[in-house]
């Protein structure tokens, strides 16, 4: 256990309250809450980081990896055959016989990665892309695999790896909060897939707008005062006096001061959110960069322009869900249509984002992870034109941060069913976050209920072999 990253036993209030008395000790603690830095200001990491921050680009429903980054010559070879091997004991839904691509792939870049026809955008960033070919779950329900990507546990309420990354590198921005969800699914684990669990309140997500609301509706909820400034000023100072009046009567209250710290810091985002939010001063150029002027790719783009602008002012961990609120990358069946109207409302924006974090010199200090829950199976569902979930096997990819860039990773087996060289579980994954972030994996922890609890719990191994 790393005792930087555990609780205080006393607060600070308490011990004023133990060294001073009455009104003395409530204009000191006054004073000092203004002087102070919060809870969540940045705190320094375990190790020399490679990033500072993260993007993640969440594409719900499971992309297909043999029809996307992970291209299988023997699937085209013998489709229409059977699948040669065993299938998993667990399977979601039943499969028929081996299904093709319909997409062909090219080889890009320098690098010569290949990508699918449906990422021509993505494909011109391809020398910037750290492939993960050998990604694997445990679970094949959207549900359980969400909460196992988010928080590392498919069965258990626990922190999200992103409340994870702000309690352990706080925010650098104190006017506005350490982890942002932007248009999040509220489906297959809701808010616990951006929630705080049993750490502070602090380190939670803050979601802006909801996967049903268009992004340019997105807001995050009472963001626009009912009062004047100073007449709210006046009410969280009379609510603050009257609960550290009551702090001082009954000592620590880890919950208490944390709804303190939520009020202030709710307090400062209604000057600095919409300001972070208020694309009317990027450039026409940057807004035709993320697809700002297609009704295509315009609410997807809008998202990862807001990313761009929050990493910007840093934020430390920022959410970018793609889903309509349908079948989102769940393509059973109509997978031609549904991965084509898909791609094409991401493709543009993602490379967009990478283009612009890398003109302005924040690709290198900034981690993006792309990928979905799972990946899909290479037998046919839906009447030959559907894959089913296949959580063990699949592609994600990272780009910036400290990886390196233009290499493919690992592989699945012939087919693409089940990770086969280098195998990257989601516990490795999240260790091999942290540490780029700078934090061991093992010594970032939090003790509740009687132990010490981890985003990878007692698993993981740091996949150092793809760090630049």
């Amino acid at each position: 256990m790393n005792p930087a990253f555990q609780p205080s036993l006393i607060s600070r209030r308490a011990a004023l309250k133990r060294s001073a008395a009455g009104f003395g000790w409530l204009a000191a603690s006054s004073l000092l809450a203004e002087k102070s830095p919060s809870p969540a200001s940045a705190k320094s990491p375990h190790l020399a980081p490679r990033a500072k921050r993260v993007i993640f680009l969440f594409m719900k429903g499971g992309p297909s990896h043999m029809d996307t980054f992970d291209p299988k010559p023997l699937l085209d070879r013998d489709d229409g055959k059977p699948f040669p091997g065993a299938k998993p004991r667990v399977q979601f839904a039943a499969t028929g016989e081996l299904l093709k691509s319909p997409w062909k792939f090219q080889n890009h870049g320098q690098s010569g990665l290949p990508v699918s026809e449906l990422f021509p955008h993505v494909a011109q960033c391809i020398d910037d892309l750290c492939i993960l070919r050998s990604c694997h779950g445990t679970n094949p329900a959207h549900g359980g695999a969400l909460l196992k990507l988010h928080t590392g546990s498919d069965n258990f309420v626990r922190p999200s790896m992103g409340a994870w990354v702000n309690y352990g590198l706080g925010s650098e921005n104190q006017n506005l909060p350490g982890f942002i969800t932007i248009c999040p699914t509220l489906a297959h684990g809701g808010v616990n897939n951006w929630g705080a669990a049993f750490l502070p309140a602090w380190t939670q997500g803050t979601p802006i707008g909801n996967a049903a609301v268009p992004s340019d509706k997105a807001l995050v909820r009472h963001i626009i005062p009912r009062l004047a400034p100073g007449e709210q000023r006046q009410q969280l100072d009379l609510l603050a006096a009257m609960n550290r009046d009551h702090l001082a009567q009954t000592g620590p209250n880890q919950a208490l001061e944390g709804r303190l710290n939520s009020f202030e810091l709710a307090f400062r985002m209604q000057m600095a959110m919409p300001e972070a939010q208020d694309l009317s001063r990027e450039t026409a150029a940057t807004k035709h960069l993320y697809g700002l002027d297609d009704k295509v790719t315009e609410n997807f783009g809008r998202q990862c322009l807001m990313a761009r602008r929050f990493a910007e002012r840093g934020v430390r961990f920022i959410q970018v869900t793609h889903s309509d609120g349908d079948v989102q990358w769940d393509q059973h069946g109509n997978l031609r249509k549904g991965h084509t109207k898909n791609a094409a409302e991401v493709d543009r924006p993602i490379a967009g984002l990478l283009k612009d974090l890398k003109a302005r010199g924040l690709l290198q200090d900034t981690l993006v992870l792309w990928g979905g829950e799972f990946g899909r199976t290479p037998a046919a569902q839906g009447g030959r034109d559907g894959r089913d979930h296949n959580p063990e096997g699949f592609t994600m990819w990272m780009a910036g941060g400290g990886v390196k860039p233009g290499i493919a990773y690992g592989a699945t087996d012939d087919y693409g069913w089940f990770a086969a060289e280098n195998k990257i579980h989601i516990h490795d994954l999240h260790a091999t976050l942290l540490a780029l972030l700078g934090m061991d994996h093992e010594h970032l922890t939090y003790r509740h209920a009687g132990r010490d609890f981890r985003l990878t719990d007692v698993h993981g191994h740091v996949v150092r072999d793809i760090f630049a």
